[in-house]
């Protein structure tokens, strides 16, 4: 019989939530268990997660019931959504990728509460049309009253769990280096250079290493109630356009050019999700100072001391970043 306080992780199985997973589990002395919270238990991460020792559970954040159970005799739960999630065109019919999220930080929030957790740890992200209509600017709308529909979601569902009066940490999420892999880094131009191209300029954004946000929810609930009804802004680095130009031509030994980009140009990009990808980067270039403040590299540290900086994560993955 063991005296562990369990933590429920939802999306045990993703970026998020699997590095908190991992992270519970590499600290076998430390004073919590995992339940690993799945959509799929079969899954080959699930499987791995089981094999470690975690208490597997099938769980789906749209199905009440089910988050009931999961959370049923635990000490605290990581709660993530997920806006990118491959959805049927059925169900992108039926409800907005936002109001999915809206839907299920309530049930989330609603199952806390009645389980009576002692500490959740929420995955959120500022809501940004607050900045765009004190500044005065209109951007395109997006999910019928949305600027960056995968923040301002996140940050509207704040409000379930407050409402509730669940112990909350708001954990506040950032840029992923991860991205840089995903279409977003270092590609060959028409004439052989290397090229950086994204509309930061001079501003300065904050990136994390996806594994580090679930190090540092780790950190939070290994802290007690330190951090309940406080919000942690996350970063592992922070950089202008033209700094990550220069850091990759530092890790790749090549000349890396920045090629700077408006918004606008962002926005017609004619990839799924061109427009909320340009208005996010407004919204970091406009709010640098208060989002890049926010997210304090030595609080991080405090919290997480293992937090990866950027150059060496590029390092590791030297080989996967330049794209043709």
């Amino acid at each position: 019989m063991t005296d562990k306080k369990i933590i429920a992780v939802v999306g045990a199985t993703g970026s998020q939530g699997g590095g908190l997973a991992r992270a519970i589990l590499d600290d076998p002395q430390g004073p919590f268990s995992l339940r690993a919270l799945t959509r799929d238990v079969e899954s080959p991460a699930a499987k791995e997660l089981a094999a470690r020792g975690a208490e597997v559970v099938a769980t789906d954040l749209d199905d009440e019931a089910s988050v009931l159970r999961a959370f049923e005799g635990a000490y605290g739960a990581y709660v993530v959504t997920n806006f990118w999630v491959r959805r049927t065109p059925e169900e992108e019919a039926a409800r907005t990728r936002a109001q999915m999220e809206l839907d299920q930080a309530e049930i989330a929030a609603r199952a806390a509460k009645k389980t009576g957790l002692k500490h959740v740890v929420w995955s959120t992200l500022e809501d940004t049309r607050p900045h765009f209509e004190h500044q005065g600017l209109e951007l395109p709308t997006l999910l019928e009253k949305y600027t960056v529909p995968h923040f301002d979601a996140k940050g509207e569902g704040n409000r379930f769990f407050t409402e509730q009066g669940v112990p909350t940490t708001f954990l506040e999420t950032t840029f992923y280096y991860e991205s840089f892999l995903k279409g977003q880094g270092v590609h060959r131009g028409a004439d052989g250079m290397l090229e950086l191209t994204n509309p930061m300029g001079d501003s300065v954004m904050a990136l994390v290493a996806s594994e580090d946000i679930g190090r540092t929810a780790y950190g939070i609930f290994l802290a007690g109630p330190t951090y309940i009804g406080r919000t942690v802004g996350l970063a592992g680095a922070h950089y202008t356009g033209v700094q990550l130009a220069e850091l990759f031509t530092k890790v790749l030994g090549e000349e890396v050019v920045y090629r700077p980009q408006t918004h606008d140009e962002v926005r017609a990009g004619g990839y799924p999700g061109a427009v909320e990808i340009g208005n996010m980067y407004q919204f970091y270039a406009d709010a640098a100072d208060s989002f890049v403040e926010s997210r304090d590299l030595e609080r991080v540290r405090r919290i997480n001391p293992r937090l990866k900086s950027l150059e060496e994560w590029l390092r590791e993955h030297k080989s996967e970043l330049v794209t043709d």
